[in-house]
């Protein structure tokens, strides 16, 4: 019997809503399953603090025990390197690597990915972060050479409350920065109730959503060797190879 495929995700302390929804999306997959590890972290701000959650050790530890679970890939489930720089997420997953012997990703590097594996270059973003970290978060991408045509953000700090957000608030926002024609829309937080709404908002607008919990396990997926094309369900993201 062929073992299964062992998905290992990296989670927020504070996070309600990741683990859920990649449970769900990762069980679309025949033969996989998804293991997590959580680290500290309960705001997002620009403040030494709140930065410092980012900080590599406990990151790191939480890798470890994945590795204890002998899983096939781990995957940072955050969107940190938006606003921190997406050299982090390279870092990060150099030493994770170096660390435990497992292959890497994220959230964030995965959905750079997607973006020029489809050549995308014109981008809207919905977060629920506050004015400040979506400002660094458009800039980063502008750096990066995608420019970000229309934003919304609803101005929350508290980790934990973005999981409170109402799926039809968030697909309102879709709808709003639709009237910038962006080739893309991503839902750039990882406890937003998002992936789901992928099929029905991609029916309705014609454009891709890329949700952050959902580019995790596409990557993951391909960081492991196998196909996302099994994925159904859950937006078209997971039929580009």
């Amino acid at each position: 019997m062929t073992r299964p495929l062992r998905l290992g995700v990296l989670t927020p302390s504070s996070n309600t809503a990741l683990e859920p929804l990649t449970a769900a999306i990762v069980g679309a997959l025949p033969g996989a399953s998804v293991h997590f590890s959580r680290f500290r972290v309960t705001e997002i701000a620009l403040d030494a603090a709140a930065l410092g959650q980012f900080d590599d050790a406990p990151i790191l530890a939480a890798a470890e025990l994945l590795a204890d679970a002998k899983v096939d890939v781990i995957g940072w489930s955050g969107t940190s390197s938006g606003w921190l720089g997406f050299e982090r997420d390279r870092a990060l997953v150099r030493r994770i690597r170096e660390r435990t012997g497992i292959p890497a990703t994220t959230a964030v590097l995965a959905l750079n990915e997607l973006l020029a594996l489809r050549g995308i270059r014109r981008l809207a973003l919905v977060t629920p972060y506050t004015a400040d970290v979506q400002e660094r978060i458009v800039e980063n991408y502008r750096a990066l050479g995608i420019e970000v045509v229309a934003e919304r953000h609803l101005g929350i700090r508290v980790n934990h409350d973005f999981a409170g957000v109402a799926p039809e608030t968030l697909a309102a926002l879709m709808r709003e920065v639709t009237a910038a024609r962006p080739e893309a829309i991503t839902t750039f937080c990882t406890n937003l109730h998002a992936a789901q709404l992928a099929p029905a908002i991609e029916r309705e607008l014609g454009i891709p959503l890329l949700d952050t919990v959902s580019t995790t396990v596409w990557g993951m997926v391909r960081a492991a060797g196998a196909s996302p094309a099994g994925i159904v369900g859950w937006g078209e993201l997971f039929q580009w190879t």
